[in-house]
Order: structure tokens, then C-alpha cells, then sequence
């Protein structure tokens, strides 16, 4: 057989593998399938020992000997397998396919943590250049010194140096301290989450926020996630940062209130009410005055109403004088500012006497400041 034509044997295995490869392919040639077998068998425990000596070489990099020792003999199995005697040394095919063998072991079986193979590449490279660069500089490299060396990025150079510690991860069941109550390392990590406490609220508060009409959504929206302020809110809006203040706080009450109910209040706001408008203006005449009674806020939504509400009581005159009674105003914003001025010039073509009466503290200072003062009757 194979060990008879072999060179000589010693205890670490033959010395001359190749002599042994090319009888074993010259043999196998014309040998049927089960002397093919039995050569086969016969090769590989003759080449045990070498596969042994190159697993050895990887010893010390945290996988057991025995392990890389059976991911050697199966890359000798492969590399008798595929042997062909036409392109050269069986030795040097049997070391090149046994250490490429235990090196892809170790790349993609070791490691604990998945880590994409350029990066597992890099860190070993890593690893050789910071050994060869602490023994030249006698202290530890810096990573620009790595990249400088290795002519990477220093970024790659970081990135490989935090992926190895998923070569072996701690274990989260690994004990700490001494004595046999000693806690786990899992035991260490970790907080109570105060948040999940919060997930019914969360989800109530999401609830209730639909039932809301869509412009108090977008103020909510706007003042709690955009972190806007009342006042960037109400331009964009074409309000009054008091209009907008009012507007919040009273959707923040509905919403408080239908926190702590089971059943949701209904919502009390301008679009639920039962007439049409939010706005009413309503004209009358008193002797030789015509009076016009404006109840509601004077928004942007609701000045075009106003300014409708107004004509009509300037035509209603004729030549008589015009009131506009504004007790019922607790809000006026630049838009309804615009429709007094444009009902007084009116009036001033028409030559119809036109002032302003009852105006609320609030509404009396934004006249005040707009020059409109002046119509206000004492």
C-alpha cells in the first residue's frame, strides 16, 4: 500500500509528502471505487501529522486546539480531493488550502458578533500593525500612526479597533463577584424604563388628538414637537399670539378633562358650535343710528364675515350714523384690524358718520396702537 511506497515515517508524520500524493494518484488511476476509498483513507492518516503541525501554528487565538485541529484535517481531506499531480506540489497545495481552511474558520465561525469581512479583514491587520508599531515606538500607537502605516482612514482604523471587541463578547450570564450568589453581568445593565407607564397615556393622548378640530392639531403640533413659540405660531397662522395663547389653552383643557374621564367631553370649540359661524354680526337700527353688534373673535377665518357684516350696516344707513358695537370681542387680530379700516374708509366716501364703541381692555390697546382710537366713542 501507500505507507510502503512511502518515504521514510517519523513521529511528526512523513517527511516527503509529495512522493507519497503522486503514488496515491498513480494508484487511484486505475483502481475501482472501493480500492479508490481505501487509498484514500490510507493518505489521509498518513498526512494527519502535517495537518496537525500547521493547526498549530494558530494556537492561542481563543478557539480550542482541538477545533482548529478538525478544521485542519478537513482542509486536508479537501486538498487530497482536488489533487492534481499536472500542477505541482501536493505540499505546498495541502499548506496553502489547510491554512486558507482554518483562516475562514476563524473569520466567519469565531466571531461572536457579526461583522462584515472587510472589517474583520482590517482588524486583524490592525491587530499586527499596533504589535509592530508598540515594539518600534516602545508605547501604543495612535490610530492616525495605524492608518499612517496601514495607509487606511483613521475612521476605518477606528471602526476596525471597536469591531473587535465583537470577536468575543462578555456574557451577559458570566458571574461577578465571588461566593455562589454571585450576581450576572446582565444583571448590571439596564434600568427600569419609566416610559412604558406612559405608553397608555401615549396612545390616549393620540386618541383624543383627532377628535381635536385641524387647526388646534397644528398649533398642538407646532408648539409641543416643533418647539415653536405662541408668537412664531401666530404668523404663520395670520392670528394673535393672544388669540393663539387662548386657542392652546383651551385645547389643553379638553384634553386634560378627557384624561380623566371614561368618556370624551364633547369639544366645545368654534367649528362645534351650532350656528354656522363663529363670528355673528348683526346690524340694526335704532332711530337715526344704525348699530352694528359684532360678537365672536376677528380672526383671519372670520374677518371676511365681519367685513360682509359691516357693508351691509354702512348701506343700511344711508346717511345716518354707524356704531360698531365691539363689546362682544374679547379677540382682534390684524386681520380684523384691516376690516375696520377698510369699513371706516367706506364710511368716510359714503360721508356717514362712523365710530366704535364698547371695545374690551385687550381690543382697546390694539386700536390704540393701530390709530383706530380716534373712532372710539368716550
Amino acid at each position: 500500500m501507500l505507507g510502503r511506497m512511502a518515504t521514510p515515517v517519523t513521529d511528526d508524520g512523513l517527511e516527503d509528502l509529495d512522493a507519497v500524493a503522486l503514488a496515491y494518484a498513480e494508484r487511484t488511476a486505475m483502481a475501482g471505487p472501493a480500492e479508490r476509498a481505501a487509498l484514500r483513507d490510507t493518505l489521509t492518516r498518513l498526512c494527519l501529522p502535517f495537518a496537525g503541525r500547521l493547526a498549530r501554528r494558530y494556537r492561542g487565538r481563543g478557539e480550542t486546539f482541538e477545533d482548529i485541529e478538525q478544521v485542519a484535517r478537513l482542509g486536508l481531506v479537501k486538498a487530497i480531493d482536488r489533487y492534481d499531480p499536472e500542477r505541482g506540489s501536493f505540499t505546498a497545495y495541502a499548506v496553502i488550502t489547510i491554512s486558507g481552511e482554518i483562516k475562514r474558520h476563524f473569520r466567519d465561525k469565531t466571531w461572536g458578533v457579526h461583522v462584515p469581512r472587510r472589517v474583520q479583514d482590517l482588524s486583524l491587520e490592525v491587530g499586527h500593525a499596533t504589535m509592530a508599531l508598540t515594539t518600534a515606538l516602545s508605547r501604543t500607537p495612535t490610530a492616525a500612526e495605524i492608518a499612517a502605516r496601514l495607509n487606511v482612514p483613521v475612521a476605518a482604523v477606528l471602526e476596525a479597533q471597536e469591531s473587535s471587541a465583537g470577536y468575543s463578547p462578555s456574557s451577559l450570564n458570566a458571574p461577578v463577584g465571588g461566593g455562589d450568589g454571585a450576581a450576572e453581568f446582565g444583571d448590571l445593565l439596564g434600568d427600569f424604563d419609566g416610559d412604558l407607564e406612559l405608553v397608555d397615556d401615549k396612545v390616549t393622548v393620540a386618541d383624543l388628538l383627532m377628535r381635536l378640530p385641524a387647526r388646534e392639531r397644528r398649533m398642538l403640533a407646532m408648539r409641543f414637537y416643533g418647539n415653536r413659540t405662541q408668537a412664531e405660531i401666530a404668523a404663520e397662522l395670520g392670528i394673535s399670539q393672544m388669540h393663539v395663547s387662548r386657542l392652546l389653552s383651551r385645547a389643553l383643557a379638553w384634553l386634560r378633562e378627557a384624561m380623566l374621564s371614561d368618556t370624551p367631553p364633547r369639544w366645545e370649540g368654534a367649528e362645534s358650535r351650532s350656528e354656522r359661524h363663529p363670528l355673528q354680526v348683526e346690524a340694526v337700527r335704532e332711530g337715526s343710528l344704525v348699530i352694528a353688534r359684532v360678537r365672536g373673535e376677528v380672526d383671519r377665518d372670520t374677518a371676511e364675515r365681519m367685513r360682509l357684516g359691516l357693508r351691509h350696516a354702512i348701506a343700511l344707513a344711508g346717511r345716518d350714523r354707524v356704531v360698531i358695537d365691539l363689546s362682544g370681542v374679547p379677540l382682534l387680530d390684524a386681520a380684523g384690524i384691516a376690516v375696520l379700516v377698510d369699513a371706516a374708509s367706506a364710511a368716510a366716501v359714503a360721508e356717514i358718520p362712523f365710530s366704535l364703541t364698547g371695545a374690551q381692555p385687550y381690543v382697546a390697546s390694539i386700536l390704540s396702537v393701530t390709530g383706530l382710537a380716534r373712532l372710539l366713542e368716550g
